[in-house]
């Protein structure tokens, strides 16, 4: 009688067990079937099996061309093997074209026999933080637990799986309650296109709506596009089977021969794996060729459609230009705005920074970075289809005496923050470290709201997992902008993107140019220097552009300044790393440290100096050395 009622509970839970949360998205429009835009997205979903066992995964791809290109995107938990993955992939893939039959966006988190993620849509959606309830569902057991004793300990084993999520998108836990011997057992998942910060938001979410809805319910799921968690009373899918429960404080029991025999060989594992998939990521990254970007189908337009979109690039769409090339407004015939930059056919750096920027920044995907639409490659031309941002560059507004004014306080500590946010992903939370190496106020682009977006990864380098710096023969970047460890010896790392970020810091607070600040006298030949000025004579305030007159909150500008002061230290390694920034800039309760000398401070325009020739007045121009003094 005790085996059949055990079996009758087993089937009541595996009945009721939150099985999947497919979603068609009718907000976001809808499709004629059987059209260009419901082919490319069976053609894309047939593709992503394959792709994300392949890619250790994860993958995101795309089809077809703008207005009717499916963007897609698929995840299978990390350790799914080969075939589970795979079966998972096409079951929720199958859902998505059996449910979705006209709906231009679909999700489907499967949560029943192997997690995973399926998603597509006609827009580029990666990256971007999903926030809306796709589905809840909860239930309750006749099960002997306190009801408080059900809700500390979900907050609690919650607590740790969020942390532990925030930083691989992933996490699995158990916690024993204190009035059963029963255990919780929760699983959450980010998608993995999301920045780290942005993981960590999602989830917090769904433990907020947790509270509301689903209080001392012993099982249940909640999602969203780009994260879910699901709790039950009894393990599930077999992702227990080797996690030791976690204490009152959250953390794993680890004692004795536990510790030897189990902890310790899966932290191993888990690290060589992470180490393999990072490596591997490397060395396909690193071995693509300019030959290579065919390769890239789903993002490559046809030149005669560019052609047409800027009215065969006539000055009037003329944007700007630079070493690379010129850049143009150009409009699709579904009246999507796109920015063109052609490279220059004059320009043998240009073929490098074309290959560079396509496979880089196809790559990376962030609110702060531009996001790249596509490419063009025909005989000598090589173009870039970029989103288009309507209020040009930061330079544009900062430099300028009337629009300047256009920038009060609020938006220059949000475009600070943001390009924080862009430059901290670069380093750390994409799937490679890239170093920008050209960060600039003219390569920091402004959307309608002016949201800043890191543009111009021709210049950047991308470092291995276990490499901190490297060094170059062929300085390339902006005066006025370089740290002095690169322009004498050709040493880049993290840290030279931390001192142009410090550069930008103080210019976007004094509305000034560095490399073209001058006092009247010919004292002080950068901005740089005029501001360890003012920090020496406790002055700091006089910096401050009057453009943005006295409506800004002193503290927060003084904190600021010192920040980038911090940031443009002439050793590397007294400057801060970019996640250090961030937190000194969102939390003021961090006491900063005082900061040594910057480098290339110059007291007198006058004196001897190899390098100060190099940052004398005038516009910053992006130049290209091949042997230098030493400083």
């Amino acid at each position: 009688m005790d085996d059949l009622l055990v079996i009758f509970w087993f089937v009541v839970f595996i009945s009721s067990v939150p099985v999947s949360a497919d979603i068609c998205l009718e907000r976001s429009g809808f499709f004629t079937p059987n059209g260009t835009y419901d082919l490319n997205r069976r053609v894309m979903l047939s593709s992503l099996p394959s792709n994300v066992t392949g890619n250790n995964g994860f993958y995101t791809t795309s089809t077809g061309q703008v207005p009717n290109r499916a963007y897609g995107l698929g995840m299978c938990v990390p350790g799914t093997d080969t075939q589970s993955c795979s079966d998972c992939i096409i079951s929720a893939s199958d859902r998505l074209l059996r449910n979705c039959t006209n709906q231009i966006e679909g999700i489907d988190w499967r949560l029943d026999r192997t997690l995973c993620l399926v998603r597509y849509s006609n827009r580029s959606f990666y990256g971007s933080l999903g926030t809306e309830i796709l589905r809840y569902e909860n239930y309750t057991r006749d099960f002997q637990a306190n009801f408080t004793d059900l809700e500390i300990t979900w907050e609690a084993l919650m607590v740790g799986l969020i942390d532990e999520a925030s930083s691989l998108y992933y996490a699995a836990g158990t916690r024993k309650l204190e009035s059963s011997i029963s255990h919780f057992y929760s699983v959450v998942q980010c998608s993995k296109d999301l920045s780290l910060q942005n993981c960590n938001q999602c989830l917090q979410q769904n433990v907020i709506e947790y509270r509301s809805c689903c209080r001392g319910r012993q099982g249940g799921a909640i999602s969203r596009p780009s994260c879910f968690i699901r709790w039950e009373v009894y393990p599930f899918l077999g992702l227990f089977d080797n996690i030791p429960p976690r204490e009152k404080d959250g953390k794993r029991v680890s004692k004795g021969i536990i510790v030897a025999i189990v902890v310790v060989p899966v932290l191993l594992l888990a690290l060589g794996f992470a180490l393999y998939r990072r490596r591997k990521a490397y060395r396909a990254f690193t071995t693509e060729t300019v030959d290579d970007i065919t390769t890239l189908g789903s993002l490559q337009y046809g030149y005669k459609a560019i052609e047409a979109a800027t009215s065969n690039f006539h000055e009037d769409n003329k944007l700007g230009h630079g070493g690379f090339g010129e850049v143009y407004r150009g409009t699709f015939p579904n009246g999507t705005e796109v920015a063109v930059k052609r490279l220059s056919k004059t320009s043998r750096q240009g073929e490098e920074e074309f290959k560079n920027e396509v496979f880089l920044v196809a790559k990376l995907q962030h609110r702060n970075l531009v996001r790249l639409l596509g490419f063009s490659v025909k005989g000598e031309e090589k173009i870039l289809v970029y989103e288009f941002l309507p209020n040009r560059s930061l330079d544009y507004f900062l430099f300028d005496p009337l629009k300047s004014s256009q920038l009060d306080w609020t938006r220059r500590y949000n475009i600070i923050e943001g390009i924080t946010r862009g430059i901290l992903y670069l380093h750390q939370d994409s799937r490679l470290t890239i170093i920008h190496r050209d960060l600039k106020a003219g390569n920091i682009l402004l959307d309608a709201d002016l949201n800043p977006k890191i543009a111009d990864f021709g210049m950047a380098r991308n470092f291995r997992v276990d490499q901190t710096e490297a060094t170059t023969g062929r300085v390339v970047g902006t005066f006025g902008y370089m740290p002095p460890e690169y322009v004498t010896n050709g040493q880049f790392s993290t840290k030279s993107d931390v001192y142009s970020f410090g550069v930008l810091i103080l210019e976007i607070i004094a509305g000034k140019k560095n490399s073209s600040f001058n006092e009247k006298d010919g004292s002080i030949s950068n901005l740089v220097t005029y501001v360890w000025r003012l920090w020496n004579n406790e002055s700091l305030l006089e910096m401050v552009d009057p453009a943005v007159e006295e409506n800004y909150d002193r503290n927060e500008v003084i904190r600021c300044i010192h920040i980038g002061l911090l940031c443009v230290q002439e050793n590397p390694s007294d400057r801060p790393t970019m996640s250090t920034v961030f937190h000194m800039l969102t939390t003021t309760s961090i006491t900063l440290d005082l900061p040594h000398p910057p480098g290339f401070v110059f007291r007198v325009k006058s004196e001897a100096n190899p390098l100060a020739e190099r940052l004398q007045t005038g516009p910053s121009t992006s130049i290209s050395i091949t042997c230098v003094s030493p400083r």
